[in-house]
């Protein structure tokens, strides 16, 4: 939807001539390292050309007007400054509540209410973030409708802090901070441990990653997310009895083989053991794209995939059967699912050439197996959260 229809769509719905701001900020992909990040290893995020828009307008009194055009059966939903805490019909809206909220509490002075108009483009459930999307379009829309001074990696921390303890979804910081963080054309390899980041390049001549949308919808807080998380507490508790480590990001294959042992749930080990190996295979990928074998980060891709079938148990029919028909065609590097899990996306490498009958072969496979359509977007690595100029 072009920014002009947006602004006409905000003046209707607000019934004002208010002037309003347009604010962008991506959705984003994982190209290896899951469920790595609350267990203090790596990830490798990207964030993408497509998103959450958010527009804007301050408002002479306290009160906070949301709406989605997305969701237009919610229609307004109204609160104010004094009122910020989580509602349960306030369904969406609670992720701008929560940045409002939490930026408050941070001493950022927010006297003013507003009216807020989103649009997003990022598939729903799909497991490209939206959520943290909707977190950092706020965080930057509150930082300029304000002019207030906000440290970028401080938003981020308040977006996660929304996550974790205003929705309790007992996430990691790589969703905030790929998108808070991203860079055009490049990946970050980041170190959940001590947000130690590092841009990598994305050199795609001849490929393209194409997002495999599985349409199965995944609720992050009702899945099993914060289970699998428990579970590696409980295995790191284990393996600290003879090693001083803080998180399972610390180990190296090595160590955790000759250490395994002091696991004595066999379900904990499996979660353990993905833990350490997945990260490890992250750290392998920034090697391989520096040196731009891109077959070699396929390979880490499938190996990815893998574990987190068998020892993470989070893929399930859905994305299993995208993935094995991506591996089956011709032109492909490598395929894995991305995000928690649980349904939602996966992403493949792909030659530009083989790109069109990849997406017809493998939605042929997945629609004869599972019953329905699957959805497919090349993806293009774009911008981290930020304020639009009036050209775009």
């Amino acid at each position: 939807m072009k920014t002009e229809n947006l602004k006409l769509a905000f003046q209707e719905t607000f019934n004002t001539a208010a002037a309003s701001r347009t604010f962008f900020s991506p959705g984003r992909i994982n190209l290896i390292g899951e469920h790595t990040d609350y267990n203090g290893g790596h990830v490798f995020p990207a964030s993408l050309s497509f998103g959450t828009y958010a527009l804007a307008a301050q408002r002479d009194d306290r009160k906070l007007r949301f709406y989605s055009l997305n969701f237009p059966d919610a229609g307004i939903i109204e609160t104010d400054l004094d009122y910020l805490g989580y509602a349960e019909k306030h369904d969406w809206a609670n992720y701008p509540k929560g940045m409002f909220l939490y930026m408050k509490e941070a001493g950022y002075e927010v006297e003013n209410g507003a009216d807020i108009l989103f649009y997003g483009n990022i598939p729903n459930g799909a497991g490209l973030s939206s959520s943290a999307s909707i977190e950092l379009a706020t965080g930057v829309l509150i930082q300029e409708l304000f002019g207030l001074s906000i440290d970028r990696i401080e938003m981020i921390k308040l977006g996660q802090k929304v996550e974790n303890q205003y929705i309790g979804v007992n996430s990691g910081i790589m969703d905030q901070f790929a998108i808070g963080m991203g860079k055009k054309d490049h990946a970050i390899l980041l170190d959940c441990n001590t947000l130690a980041y590092k841009y990598a390049p994305i050199m795609l001549e001849n490929h393209f990653i194409i997002v495999m949308n599985t349409n199965k919808q995944r609720t992050l807080a009702g899945s099993k997310y914060n289970e699998r998380r428990a579970q590696c507490e409980a295995a790191l508790t284990h393996l600290q009895k003879e090693l001083n480590v803080a998180s399972l990001g610390e180990l190296k294959p090595a160590q955790f083989e000759e250490h395994k042992h002091l696991i004595t749930d066999e379900i904990h080990r499996k979660r353990a053991r993905h833990a350490v190996y997945e990260n490890a295979r992250t750290l392998k990928a920034l090697e391989k794209l520096e040196q731009q074998d891109l077959e070699g980060f396929g390979n880490l891709m499938n190996e990815s995939h893998i574990s987190l079938k068998d020892d993470y148990e989070v893929t399930g029919l859905e994305l299993d059967t995208i993935v094995q028909a991506a591996w089956e065609q011709e032109g492909v590097l490598g395929a894995r699912m991305t995000g928690a899990g649980f349904g939602g996306c996966a992403i493949a490498i792909v030659e530009k050439d083989k790109a069109e009958d990849f997406q017809k072969n493998v939605n042929s496979i997945y629609r004869e197996k599972v019953g329905y359509e699957a959805t497919f977007y090349t993806a293009t690595i774009g911008d981290g959260a930020k304020e639009l100029s009036e050209e775009c």
